[in-house]
């Protein structure tokens, strides 16, 4: 997760940034990003873009994105479920148009409140948890505390287990790596989304410019490196074998930022798990396959929700 994507990083020749920051970079109304169905929500003191669309009667979906990214990793595979149900998705804190949290709350476990109190003030009743990378680790995470609260769980990618020899220790981040999440290079950031399909070449120009662009929202750079230094991977087993929700779980078998193997260390804890590996597909599939993952999904959550 994280830390694989610090070894690709890495190897980058990082350039300067140039590209110049046409978006008011403070009220996200005036962002280009910022679509009829985004709305902003005030969570625990922290002003959050949201975006909110299909029947307001449907199942709900809630999809958390992963390190770096924004809601925007959402894009194609909302589109496919959003007509059968209701799909929510958020810039978690530091991310995207939400921004930086002025009291730095970026840890996994105040990532999980930001989470559980973002569904508590939209009255979401069990919603169906939809996480990606980091996404899916505060997903599974927050289900692990309130398993009563959550209809099933969709992991993609997620992070739990050690990577890098990463514990319940933080790591110290790299100053190449400080210089990448704060000014965003137009190579590093090309090499580093590159790294996140099985195939680059199925990356669409248009998702390059918004990826970086939103990273380099004043604030959020800080709040990468912040995020960063705070990241821990302590031995989720034990809480994955309380975890008695209905999962699937979803991974690219050329995925190098969190190996599919993980896939079979998740679904060997979890009580109540289905897993599918996609060949050929890296750490995105919701972006890279966008319409096999809504088919499995699909599939999925007609044999697990009523």
């Amino acid at each position: 997760m994280i830390y694989r994507l610090f070894l690709v990083i890495c190897m980058v020749c990082l350039v300067g940034c140039n590209a110049a920051q046409t978006d008011d970079p403070y009220d996200p109304r005036a962002s280009t990003y910022f679509q009829l169905s985004d709305k902003l929500i005030d969570v625990d003191g922290l002003t959050m873009r949201y975006r909110d669309e299909g029947p307001k009667e449907a199942r709900t979906l809630v999809m958390i994105h992963g390190f770096t990214s924004s809601l925007e990793s959402w894009d194609q595979l909302a589109a496919e479920l959003s007509s059968d149900y209701r799909v929510i998705r958020m810039d978690l804190p530091g991310h995207g148009l939400t921004g930086p949290d002025e009291q730095g709350r970026y840890s996994n476990e105040q990532t999980v409140q930001f989470v559980s109190s973002f569904i508590d003030q939209l009255g979401l009743e069990d919603p169906i948890l939809v996480g990606n990378s980091l996404g899916g680790l505060t997903a599974w995470r927050y289900a692990s505390s309130q398993s009563d609260s959550v209809a099933s769980l969709i992991l993609i990618a997620p992070g739990g287990f050690s990577i890098n020899g990463v514990t319940e220790q933080p790591a110290k981040v790299p100053a190449m790596v400080k210089f990448y999440l704060t000014k965003a290079p137009e190579a590093g950031v090309k090499q580093a989304l590159s790294a996140l399909y099985g195939n680059p070449e199925a990356i669409p120009v248009e998702r390059f410019t918004s990826f970086r662009n939103l990273m380099k929202r004043p604030g959020n750079g800080e709040a990468f490196v912040q995020r960063a230094a705070t990241f821990t991977l302590p031995d989720p087993e034990p809480e994955l074998k309380r975890l008695d929700v209905p999962t699937l779980l979803l991974w690219g078998d050329s995925d190098i930022m969190v190996p599919s193997e993980h896939g079979e260390k998740f679904s060997a804890a979890l009580p109540d798990a289905k897993l599918i590996v996609y060949d050929g597909v890296g750490h995105i599939p919701q972006e890279e396959i966008p319409g096999r993952v809504a088919a499995d999904i699909h599939r999925f959550l007609e044999e697990h929700t009523p």
